[in-house]
Formats: structure tokens, sequence, C-alpha cells
């Protein structure tokens, strides 16, 4: 132990040295001198009283006493240490550890505040933390009152190693003396010996108290004097007691060891108590057997009493009794009385009689109790202090059995919020507390074992795992009998081994994990006797919380309060025991009183709007069920207590005007005149308008509706959004999508609400559901999961079901507008001049309310966030700023974090944590954080509740004054970049554990995330904009990869810090280090294809380097100069090889990026090599080339120089091909260029080709004309096609424009110049195709061209007849397994039967169509993987016509002309709403196909042998019933689809 001290000695900081040398009493100018000196814990070791005298300057007697002091700290601790060792035996390490600690630690707590810096070991150390008083006790033990003198039916336990007082002689006569006696020898005799011993000493004890006429008690497993030294005296044991009623039978030594007044005695000595010991590490029953001696007057008057003590002598082996003597208390001993004082002890008899009856008149006289107010005292306990109980507070009930009645008088406990509830009834669910509270809350059952957190689930998973914040967690501490699991309730031992390690994890977790300090208080509620269980959860929560102040215990009976009293006075004092209890209020006053100081009024009834004007009763667990919407009802906040309102109305108000968000209960108040109405701006006109548009009924409604509100951050989006919501609660349903659920969830809850209470689903009111700030894959997800619900429940076409009101930021909210005027609104800084005059005139009316600065947003917003307003602004708020302290490194932190990150905050306790404020042990302590702000910090500092958890944080007012601050702040000085390093480095930030993922996910955010206009920001970065700054303002790249490398050690090696070095590194052309990071990230995520593309992308930068240092150093292109070139340019290939398995493999998600980079690198290198000296300088160089890279031949010129790579670049060609390919299958299913709203997935590849279709014509282009350049004359049409090849056919097929399926496709998009290309394409094919023996894919490309030719110019000789392309497609193969998905899509289009056919031509035709159908759908399955249903987009190729044979096929882009007028998204909607179906040019191209609908599916009206089901392009078109119907047929590559369902009347 003293090596473990001087190590702890050592890992002291210089601030734990001083705070030890104040409190050995030297004086502050040493301390202080020290402090300067740097002396820490492992300098304070190696001091000696020279260096003091002469290095520091000390007077000779504190240089003694300060290495006195320090060597007494080191010596000391082994000598009580070896004791406790021999005498605690059994004791557990934790118990020993913690007793190691309190030495340690009450230095380190003797001054207020010192903890906050002591250092990250001590932190840990402090983690065991013993009690409040324990801290500072060295290890004195803790004292404890004996059980209530002679009282009947009081529960009483005692805690082992608690200290009673010292034995006592009598002073009152009725006060009681008391004698200790361990029996920790004798407990263990056999029965006879015990009986003996015990006798012995309370029959001494008894006569020595009745012969001097005072009350007494003897404690048997209380340690005396005389016993062990490692013990104190008076300090509690316990024996265990097999059998009591060995105890209680060995007082019938009475009848033999008094020879009369038997029955006196009898009379005078209660039968034994059994008082049980609690004991936190063991568990083994052990208790104290006390006998209290009551000598009544009446019973012993004028008697003086002689015993024979029984005895039993091992010699002969049997009992025998002493000589008779006369026993009397002397001091705290009892003593025969000596021959010489005998008469004088008889004569003095009268006055101990007369002494005795006065003593006993007294006790019966004393006066009455004190009567307490324990209204109030109950009050200030559960309001800390205010005028109502906080509505933010989470409430943790730990209860035991209730009775019938309490049970009428819990209204007060169904409006409290209830974050847990540990309930050691195990019948609680089906009689006691919990199925009363069931029928007013949702609650989830959980057992003790339910909170053991598995090493990989962080806190936000876990407690969304469980439910917590949203429904009350229902914790069955010992078992459940209504339970079929395994839950049975058991004895208190048996709970003790079994469950208790389970408790104390549960209440560690939650105390110091998932609730700050301050934001909870625990309640006791003890309606039964009180068992151990209990008493240990009491300690568990007192430890874990570090103190009281939070604890408060309600009981209505005293005797239960007895026990739970003995036990908690040991660790908080008696003190603090009853000021923190309040005992003796029945259940039905506390109900009354308590519901006086609820904000809302008990058991308000809430109600919904129903479809027939009425309304209907929202009961409370209901609404509880659907806990991932906030639920606007009809009466919202009716329900708040009037004195509530009079009390907070200004605070409320006041938080709006300086940026806080708007809450329903001030919309509440604005409506009711308790406060100025709430502007609306006029973006409310606008969307209250695009509201009821949406609301008048029309058959071509679709279910589910948007209106979205674009918004600058900080422009008052989100208070639009709500009063929208507010205004429209009593016609239409309405909710707030809470953050963080899943799409599936919500759209479930929203169904539900939908529906509550209404009976046919046909007829109900539309939900209006507000969505804030999620992107736009979460909307399309949660539309899609709406619709899908609706489709089951058979809706009918047409009602309106839901209108999801989205509200994002944007950087450009007009713009927004503009492209879609019929769903978007836009909300800005800037005022129209109808709101400037609102503004004015509400600035007006605020100021002579509050100044200025206490309405800030307001003040800055009524000047349109004007950007000379905002600086003067900020300029007069920073004037004299301390720029030193730590509060204003607070607002640095704030403002970084808000200027770079959307919705950032930091939380409260983060800042308490930075700023070191202990919070102090007392119960007021709200005002402590705000207190410790200074003044600019108190302006600029907006507190925010989390709507869920209640947990707070704070930011700055507004975005635009963040960013302000930031810039005047840091001035000149300081950089952004030094300011972000100090904040990753701020470990007490890093490290605090409250509120840990969210501050985590914002640092994070900070130098990862990138930005996106998609998301509300200004423009696409390349990099997080914070690190862009810092490459560009700063002009300093390499801070900006320090910063990301420190990042990247922060984060555990996180491989996306190493991915985005390895980006930064090869934007300034670092190839080296950018490698280094690369393989470090793909080491650590093999797996992940966007992390294998950037490594892909490094090498790919590499070559391009390379190949530009060539071009412009004018190195001679010799194959040595080159070959480093080509290898990085290999490597590259092969890293996006790696990355495309990757891609493939992963289900979740699409990457293609490896295809498109392998073709562009492929291009490049082809480049590269056919302008090498070897083969640019000779006249036959090209067919030289290609010689080299398609047969075995190779140039002795390069023979050595590309020795390794031979191999690779001879497989360029193929490669190549099948990279194109494979883009070309995959265009052909997706609607194919990437849309301006299209979101990006947060790890979206490097380089993003924003127009595919195009991309591929021309890279398709580019690699045919490599490859076929051969031929010059080939590019100009003079083609003499006897001279080529097939390969070289195929190739200049590619370069025209012919190579794959997708590319012959985009020449129906882009026209120009396409019909002779098609014309000079299909010349190249042989005259008679049938006997050319084509592959698979020249089939494809063959017979597209056809279609294409044909689509483009119906006129031209060139295009076969149908016919002899259906008789080509005989030649794919039988096995339709084998076929690709491009030559299937091919057998649908053409073999679709054609009016004219026979029947049996027709049956025959659709079997073909479905057997190529089947396996369409299997391969579109595997090529979707399981990515989400709103990526699935299908592209339609082409529509069935009215028209006969190939003019049968009508492409898409000839009737878009019909919708050209419209926007992208406008266009979109309109076909999807199926309005653009109904123009008359559609109805003249297109032919109207029959068929039925069978339960929501589609059938084709025309094949016999097997119904043919079709798939619907928009799924909620399908009528529900069955009904016969007609659509128009289109083509995908998923098989046949049906477009605008019309049922036939």
């Amino acid at each position: 132990m003293a090596d473990k001290l001087g190590q702890s000695l050592q890992n002291w900081t210089e601030s734990q040295v001083s705070t030890w040398l104040r409190s050995i009493g030297v004086k502050e100018q040493y301390v202080e001198k020290l402090f300067d000196e740097e002396v820490d814990g492992q300098i304070l070791l190696a001091l000696n009283e020279d260096f003091l005298k002469t290095n520091i300057c000390m007077k000779s007697g504190p240089a003694h006493l300060i290495i006195q002091k320090r060597d007494e700290l080191i010596n000391s601790q082994p000598k009580s240490q070896e004791k406790k060792k021999l005498t605690s035996g059994n004791k557990t390490e934790l118990e020993q550890k913690k007793i190691d600690q309190k030495s340690v630690l009450c230095l380190s707590t003797t001054s207020e505040g010192s903890l906050a810096q002591s250092s990250e070991r001590d932190q840990d150390i402090l983690k065991e933390r013993p009690t409040s008083q324990e801290q500072c006790v060295l290890t004195s033990k803790e004292d404890c009152r004996p059980r209530p003198f002679d009282q009947e039916g009081i529960d009483f336990i005692y805690v082992k190693h608690r200290v009673l007082q010292p034995e006592s002689g009598a002073f009152n006569l009725t006060s009681p003396c008391h004698e200790f006696k361990s029996f920790s020898v004798a407990a263990t005799l056999d029965r006879t010996r015990l009986q003996a011993k015990f006798a012995k000493e309370v029959l001494k004890f008894a006569t020595g108290c009745m012969n001097i006429r005072s009350n007494g008690t003897i404690h048997v497993g209380v340690m005396d004097s005389k016993e062990d030294a490692g013990y104190v005296h008076g300090e509690i044991i316990g024996i265990p007691v097999k059998e009591k009623d060995i105890y209680v039978d060995a007082l019938d030594y009475i009848e033999r060891s008094f020879s009369s007044d038997k029955e006196h005695v009898r009379q005078c000595v209660r039968p034994p108590r059994f008082i049980e010991v609690m004991d936190r590490e063991s568990t083994e029953k052990k208790y104290v057997v006390e006998v209290d001696i009551v000598p009544s007057i009446s019973i012993v008057k004028s008697k003086v009493y002689a015993v024979r003590l029984p005895n039993f002598k091992e010699s002969t082996n049997k009992v025998e009794f002493e000589k008779e003597a006369i026993l009397r208390r002397v001091g705290s001993k009892t003593e025969p009385v000596n021959d010489k004082d005998l008469s004088d002890f008889y004569q003095r008899v009268k006055d101990r009689d007369a002494q005795r009856e006065e003593a006993e008149k007294n006790q019966f006289l004393s006066a009455p109790d004190f009567c307490k107010d324990l209204g109030r005292k109950l009050t200030m306990l559960m309001t800390s202090g205010k005028k109502f109980i906080e509505k933010e507070k989470w409430f943790i009930l730990v209860t035991n059995k209730f009775i019938p009645d309490d049970l009428c008088n819990i209204d007060w406990l169904l409006n409290m919020n209830m974050f847990c509830v540990f309930d050691f009834d195990p019948d609680s669910k089906t009689s006691g507390l919990c199925s009363r509270y069931l029928q007013h809350h949702a609650a989830n059952m959980h057992s003790l074992q339910s909170y053991r957190i598995s090493g990989d689930m962080s806190i936000n998973e876990f407690t969304s795992h469980l439910h917590l914040f949203e429904q009350t967690s229902w914790i069955f501490c010992n078992g459940r009998t209504d339970f079929k699991g395994n839950e049975t309730p058991c004895d208190e031992m048996t709970w003790i081994k079994t469950k208790m390690t389970f408790l104390r994890e549960s209440v560690s977790l939650i105390c110091k994990q998932i609730l700050p300090k301050g934001t909870f208080q625990v309640i006791f509620l003890l309606t039964s006797s009180v068992e151990k269980p209990l008493l240990h959860t009491f300690y568990e929560f007192f430890t874990d919380m570090e103190g009281h102040e939070d604890i408060i215990c309600i009981c209505e009976s005293q005797g239960n309060f007895q026990k739970w009293q003995s036990f908690a006075e040991g660790s908080c004092g008696t003190e603090t025991v009853n000021n923190s209890s309040v005992v003796g209020m029945k259940m039905s006053h506390i109900n009354a009183t308590l519901q006086q100081i609820q904000p809302v009024k008990a058991c308000a009834s809430k109600h919904l709007p129903v479809f027939v004007k009425g309304t209907c009763l929202l009961e409370t667990h209901q609404e509880e069920q659907m806990y991932s919407l906030e639920i606007l009802t009809v009466d919202h906040c009716d329900e708040t207590s009037k004195d509530f309102i009079d009390e907070e109305k200004a605070n409320i108000e006041q938080q709006f005007y300086r940026g806080g968000r708007v809450n329903w209960l001030h919309f509440w108040l604005a409506e009711h005149k308790y406060v100025g109405e709430v502007i609306e701006r006029d973006a409310h006109h606008d969307v209250s308008k695009l509201l009821n548009d949406a609301l008048k009924r029309n058959a071509d409604q679709t279910p589910v509706n948007s209106i979205n509100i674009y918004h600058h951050p900080g422009s008052g989006g989100s208070t639009v959004a709500r009063q929208v919501l507010w205004n429209n609660r009593k016609d239409l349903r309405c909710a707030v999508v809470k953050p963080s659920y899943s799409a599936a969830l919500v759209a479930q809850h929203t169904v539900e609400l939908r529906e509550y209470e209404e009976k046919d689903p046909q007829r109900c009111l539309p939900v209006l559901l507000l969505i804030e700030d999620s992107d736009k894959e979460y909307l399309d997800d949660l539309r899609n999961e709406l619709e899908v619900a609706i489709n089951i429940k058979r809706i009918q076409y047409g009602t309106l079901c839901f209108i999801l009101l989205s509200c994002r930021r944007s950087h450009d909210p007009e713009r927004r507008c503009k492209e879609s005027p019929l769903q978007n609104v836009s909300v800005t800084h800037k005022l129209s001049d109808q709101e400037k005059r609102k503004f004015s005139g509400k600035r007006q009316a605020l100021e002579e309310q509050y100044e200025p600065e206490f309405i800030l947003t307001f003040v800055l917003m009524s000047e349109g966030f004007n950007v000379d307003y905002v600086q003067q602004f900020v300029k007069h708020l920073l004037q004299g700023i301390d720029r030193q302290s730590v509060v204003t490194q607070l607002i640095h932190y704030v403002a970084l974090l808000n200027t770079y990150v959307q919705n950032s905050f930091i939380s409260q306790s983060h800042c308490e944590a930075l700023l070191a404020l202990t919070i102090h042990m007392e119960r007021f302590r709200h005002h402590d954080f705000e207190r410790s702000l200074s003044d600019q910090a108190k302006l600029v500092f907006l507190h925010l509740r989390d709507d869920k958890t209640h947990i707070e944080s704070i930011r700055i007012i507004h975005p635009l004054v963040a960013k302000e601050i930031l810039q005047q702040l840091l001035g000149n000085q300081q950089t952004q970049s030094s300011l972000a390093m100090n904040l990753l480095c701020e470990t007490v930030l890093f490290e605090h554990r409250f509120g840990r993922d969210e501050y985590l996910s914002f640092l994070r955010a900070l130098f990862i995330r990138r930005a996106r206009i998609s998301k509300g920001d200004k423009y696409d970065s390349f990099f997080s904009p914070l690190i862009e700054h810092v490459c560009e303002n700063e002009k300093s790249p390499d801070t900006a990869i320090e910063l990301l490398k420190e990042a990247f050690q922060r984060f555990h090696k996180d491989p996306f810090f190493a991915q985005q070095l390895a980006r930064l590194h090869y934007t300034y052309e670092k190839f080296e280090e950018a490698k280094h990071w690369a393989e470090t990230a793909a080491k650590q995520l093999p797996n992940n294809s966007y992390i294998l593309d950037t490594k892909g992308q490094v090498y790919r930068k590499w070559f391009q380097a390379k190949c530009k240092a060539i071009d412009n150093d004018n190195v001679p292109k010799t194959a040595e100069n080159i070959a480093d070139a080509v290898e990085t340019a290999l490597k590259a290939l092969e890293c996006f090889k790696e990355c495309e398995k990757a891609a493939d493999a992963d289900m979740e998600n699409l990457n293609s990026s490896g295809f498109f980079s392998e073709v562009e690198v492929g291009c490049s290198l082809l480049k590269l090599i056919s302008s090498s000296q070897v083969f640019a300088n000779r006249a036959n160089g090209h067919s030289e080339c290609m010689k080299y890279l398609l047969t075995d031949y190779i140039p002795e010129e390069v023979e050595d120089a590309w020795e390794p790579f031979h191999g690779r670049l001879k497989k360029l060609n193929k490669t190549m091909q099948d990279a194109l390919e494979w883009i070309s299958e995959d265009l052909s299913y997706f609607q194919t260029d990437v849309g301006a709203d299209e979101e990006e997935t947060p790890e979206s590849p490097e380089e993003k080709i924003s127009h595919p279709l195009t991309w591929l014509a021309k890279k398709s282009s580019e690699y045919g004309k490599y490859f076929s350049e051969s031929h010059p004359t080939a590019v100009h049409g003079h083609l003499n096609p006897a001279n080529l090849t097939p390969f070289q056919k195929r190739m200049i097929i590619y370069h025209l424009g012919g190579g794959n399926i997708t590319s012959i496709l985009s020449k129906l998009t882009d026209q120009r110049n396409a019909v002779p290309l098609l014309e000079s394409i299909l010349s190249l094919y042989p005259s008679n195709p049938i006997k050319a023996k084509f592959g698979q894919r020249d089939i494809v490309n063959y017979i597209v061209a056809h279609i294409s030719l044909n689509c483009l110019s119906p006129q031209t000789r060139m295009v076969a007849p149908l016919k002899d392309l259906q008789a080509l497609c005989r030649q794919f193969p039988s096995d339709k397994r084998k076929c690709l998905p491009s030559a299937l899509f091919l057998l649908t289009l053409l073999f679709w039967p054609e009016d004219h056919d026979t029947d049996l031509e027709k049956e025959n035709k659709y079997e073909i169509v479905q057997s190529a159908v089947e396996h369409l759908e299997k391969g579109y399955w595997t090529k979707m993987k399981d990515i989400p249903q709103r990526k699935r987009r299908l592209y339609t190729h082409f529509f069935l016509g009215s028209a006969n044979g190939l003019d049968k096929f009508v492409h898409k882009r000839k009737f878009e002309r019909v919708t050209k007028l419209f926007s992208v998204s406008e266009k979109r909607m309109k076909w999807f709403r199926g309005e653009a179906w109904k123009k008359p040019e559609l109805a003249m191209m297109l032919k109207r196909v029959s068929g039925w609908t069978e339960d929501g599916v589609v059938y084709l009206e025309g094949p016999r042998k097997k119904k043919f089901n079709i798939l619907p392009l928009h799924v909620p078109s399908v009528p529900h019933s069955n009904e016969n119907i007609t659509f128009y047929l289109g083509f995908t590559f998923r098989g046949p689809v049906a477009c605008n369902i019309i049922v036939k009347n």
C-alpha cells in the first residue's frame, strides 16, 4: 500500500499539491510559489528541507512541517492498512480500494473546484466515489443511532461497520445505558455453551440496571473495547443467528439464577430483539441481538436483587452457578457491591425509588411533537424552491407495494415526467401501481437485466432500443408474478446474491451516462415496510449521484420510515435525511398538494377533430404509443394552470424574440391575449393557400401531398410552419415528426393518427405532418411508406390522406420557389413592405417591455439581417470582452461549430465541464451555470432543451451572428484553424460522457461533412467548408492536413478521416502521403467501395500529374521514360477493379464510380501509349500499336522497358469493353441523369458524373477511335467494309456510337446527325445477318439500331422488317438464364402480339414474352440488391403505339414534347399525378390495352394459358376493388409496365 500511495501521490497535479498544502496550513504565499515552480506529486516526493529553504526561500518552520506531513502521509498508511488487513479478513477488494482512495480523496476535495482540475487519471479513481461524508474523514467510521428503546412494531436496521455511541452509565434513569458484547467467538459455540454465556452477560447487566433503577440495553454483536484491535469501540459487526430460540430460551436461566422475585426479573427483562445487520459486501445474514431492561417502579419498588450467574466449566463439562452477588452499574461497567458498601447501598434504595418515580412521571409529561408544515416542505422539495414543478425535469420513482387505498390517490404521479420506476412489488402489473399507471400512460416493462449495455452499443442506440425518454420504463426489481419469463420474486438474501449487481449497473448507467446531474430527481415512495433491496437502491443512487440533493423520500408511516432513516443517516447525516424526507403525510394529502404545483391540470383531457366535424377524446396512453409524433390537439395547452401562465408568460415571449424556437404555449398565450400576437409573415399566407388548394377534393388528387418551405437559416421558416399547424389544428389532424425515427415507424404512427377513433378508413380527416430539417431521401421514404400503407388499406384513389409540410434550410429559397411554385414556398431574411410595417409596429411594442438586447433576434430580423447592422451589433457586443477568460473560449467554440455545422449546439453539461463548475452540494443550484457566464455570453447564448430528453444545451442566437462573432473575436491575431485545433484538443469536452454522441457527431461534421446545395448549403464543396476555408482563405493546406491528422488520432484512427487525408494530399499533389492515407483507410475498411474508389483516385491523379510533367518538360516519350506513368495507370485500374468488386458485394448501396473511372483511366492510358515515340513516329505506327495491344506481338523497343506490364496492357481492350457494357446495362435500368435535387450519400464517390448518357456516348466513341484509327477513312463515312476485319468493324461501330444499347438509344434524345450515323453503323453489318453467326451483343446492337433508325426516319429503306428481326432473335440462347438483360428486353418488345395475329400466333408470342419477363424480373432483383424503394427508379424506354410493325414502338422522347414547357420537378409531378396522360396528342399516338385488376394486381387481357400480370408504374393508381381496366403499356428492363390505369365503366 505504501507504494500504492506513493504512486497516487506521484500522479498528483500541481493544483492537487496546492490543495494539500493549504489543508495542512501552509501560508498562501508559499503555496503559490510552489505552484509557480510546477511542484507536482512526483516532485513533492523528492523534496527536502534544504531545497525548500534555499530555492523557495521558506522559513525553517513551514519547510519542516511540509516534509514531516509528507512523510506521515506516506508512512501512516501502511500501519492502518496492515491492521485492517488482519481484521477485515474477508473485505472485498472494492472496499479496500475505497478505503485506499479516501486518504487520497480527502486531499483533492478540500478546497472547492480543485477536483475539476485533477488529471484524467484522478478522474478515473474518482469513479469509485465514496459518499460525501467518507471523502474527508480519512478512515473514520460513520456514527449511527441505536434502535428506539422498548418500542413495539419498529422496523429497524443496522449497517455493518457503523458505530454506536460508547457504552454509558445511567444519567436520567429513563434514557437507557448501553453495554456492548461482540460474541464473535461465542456465537459459534454449541447450544449449551452459547446459552450459558448469553444468560450470564444479560442477567449480569439486567441485575446491575434493576438495582440502580435505570433502563438499559445490552447489544450482542457490537464490538466492546476489550476485543480485537482492528475495530473501534461500538462498531456494529453482527453475529450469525442460526436459531433465534437459542437466545430466547437462554432467559430460562432466570428461574435458576434468582432465588426470589423471579417473576419481577421476567417482567423487567424484555425478550431478545433481533436487528438485522446490512452488509453491502456480503450476502450472509447477521444480527445484533438486543435485550432491553425496564425496571418499572411498580415492580422493583424497595427491592434489591441478588443473582447467581451461570458459567460453563470445561473441566466438568457442565453449567455451574457462581455464588450469589448483588450487582450494580458503576459508570459503564457492572460491578458487585462489596461488603463495606452494602449497608449504604440498602439505605439508599428509597432515594433511588423516588428518583425513578420522578423520571417516569417526567417521561409522560414531555411536550407533544411540534407540528411541521409538511405541505410546504413537500412543495419546496419537489420544485427545488421554485413555484412549480419543472416541466422538463425527469423523475425516477423507487417504490414498493401500494395499499389499495393509496392507488386512488396517484393523480399527481400521472402528471409527472416519469423516466423510470424501480418497482419492488412483484404484483404491480396485476394489482399495484403499474396496473393503475397503465390505464393512463404507455410504459415498457423491463427487468434490471434490461439495463445491461453491450460493449458495441452507443448510449443513443441503447436509449432508443429501450424507448427511454419516449415511454416510461417500468423496472421490476424483484420479479414479476404475471410474467411467463424467468422473473420470479425472491427473498432478501437471494436478491442480494443474484440481483444486486444488476441494480448497481442500471443505476450507474442512468446517473453516469444517460441523465446529467440536475436534470432529474429521485423519489423514494415508501408505501409498505422497507426491505434491504430498497436500502441498497438508495445507497447506489446516493453514491452515483454524488450526493443527496436530488433525492427525496416520501413515507406515510413513521414505522416504515424508521428502518429507512436508520440506514440513510449513515450516508448523509440525520439532519439531511430529515430535511429531504416528508414523513406522516397521507397519500390523499400528498395528491392534493402536488397537483397545485404542477404546471398542467391533473388528468386533463385532449381532443382531436373527426371527419364528421366533432371531436373525439385522445387517450394519453394511446398518444404515447405514437411516440414518433408530437400530436397537436384541438385543446392543446388548455390544461396549463393559470398560476403557471402568470409566472412564465413573459419568459416564454422573451425566449422567442431572443431567437428561441416558438412553442405551442406561446401561440396559445397570443390567441388568449396574454401576450402580443405572433406576426404572420407573407409565407404563412402562401402556405395556407397551397394547403387549401390541396384540400379541395378532385379526382386526380394524390393521396400524399407535399408542400415545402425553404428558408434561410434563422429566418423564421419553422415559425411559419408551426403557425400553419396551429391554425389548422381544429380542422385537420396535425403533428410534428420528432427527429431520428425511421420513416417506416413515422408512417405507421401517422396512419394510426389518421384512423384514430374513426369508423371508416375511407372517411378520415387528412393528417398535416410537419417534417423539419430532413433530407429529401427521408421525405421520399416517408411518402413511399405512406403510399404503400394507403394501398394496403385500399383507400379510394383521389382521397387526400396526408399532407407533408417539410421545412428545410436553403441558401437560395427563392430559386427553389421558382422551380416549383405549386409546391414550394420561400422564407428569407428580406422583408416585404407589408412585413416591414408589421415588424416595426411590433418592435415598438416590444421595446416598451424589454431592453433591445433581450429581444435580439427580433431586432435583427426587423432590420432584415442587414450585414452592417449585424457587424455593428457584434462590434458593440464584444467591447471590453475578456479575451483570455474560459467563457470567451467557450463563445469561440460555439461560434465555430454554429458557423460550420447546421443545427449544432454544445450541451450545458459539456459547458459546465469546460468552465470547471463543480456543482456544489445544494438543492437549489440552477443558476450556477448562468451566473458563471460573462455578460456577453449571456446575451449571445440561447438555451435550448432537447424535445425528447429535455437535456439542456446552448447555441448562439443566430447563425449569422455566430459567423460575425467568429470573425471579430479571432481578428487578425488568431486563425480559424488554430481555434479548430484547440477545440479538437480540448480533452474535457471530448471525453465528457453526457451528450457525447451528439458532440462527437458535430465535431466530426466540422472536419468531414461536405457542403451540399441539396442540404441547404450555398455550394457543393469538395471538402468540409472549414477545411476549404483553411486551404483557400488561410492559404495553408499544410495546416488543414495537420488538423485532419489530429482528428484522425482523436477519433480513434477513424478510416473516414484517413480517406479525407488521402483526398486532401492528392489535391495538392502530395501523392506518396496520399497513398499512405488511402491504404490506411482501406486496411480498416477493405470492403468499402467508396474508400477503395479514393485509393484508385490517388493513383489516377498521380498518373495525370506524371503525364502532365512529361508534356510540360518536353521529355521525349521513349518507352523507358513513360514506363513509370504506365505503371501508375495500371495500379489505378487495379484499385478501381477492387472498388467494383466491393460495390458489387455491398447490398445496401449502388456505387458505379469504379467502372466510370476505369474507362477514363483506360482512355488516358491508350492516349499515352499511342503517342509514345515507338508508335507515333512511324508511318504504320498506329497499326503497330494495335498489333501490340491486340496480339502476342511485342516490338523490341518496349520489350524490356515494359516487361512487367505486357500481359496487363494486352487485356486493356477487353476490360474497357466490359466496363462500358456494364455501364450501358446499368443505365438501361434507371432514369439516367443525376437530377439537381439528388441526394448524395455521406460517402459519395469522388467524381460524380452528372450526365452519364452523354459521357457514355463520348467515351464509347473514344474507345472505338483508338482501336479503329488505322482506317482514317472509316470515320469520314467513305467505308469499304470489304477490307475490314470483324474486330475493326466492331470498333468502328463503337466509334460511331453503336457499341452498346444505351449509346444507340441516346441518339433518339440527342438527334444531331443521328440518321446518317445509324445508317453508317448498319452498313458495317453483313448483308445477311442470320448467316453471320453474331454474338449476343452484336444481335442486340444490330436490332436496336434498326428500331432507333425507324423511330427517327420511318421512310428509310435500310430498316429491316419486323419479321427479320424476330428471326434474328431466335439466335439468342434457348436457356434464358444465359441471355443478357438487353436481349430479354428485345424479346418482350419484338414479340409483343399484333392485332392481325391469329390466336395461335398470339399465344406463342405471349409465351416467349412471359418467359423473358420472368428472367428480367430475376435479373432486376439481383441488380437492385437491398436498396430502398425510392432509389429504384425504372426507366421506360418505349410505349406501345397504335401502329403496326416496328412503328408500334413509340419512344418516350416523342411525347415528352407535350410537357416540355415545365420544369423538371413539375414535369415529374404532372406525369406522377397522371395529368399529362390526358393530352389528346398522346391518345393519338398510344394504344390503350385492356385488362383487369384482382386484389390490387394488374392482369393483361389476352393470354389464355397463363395469367400475365403487369407491373403498375405508379402503385397508388391501381383500383382497390376488382375492376376491368384499360392502360398504356410501357417497356422497361424489368418487363412491361402499366401506365395511366383507368377503370372501364
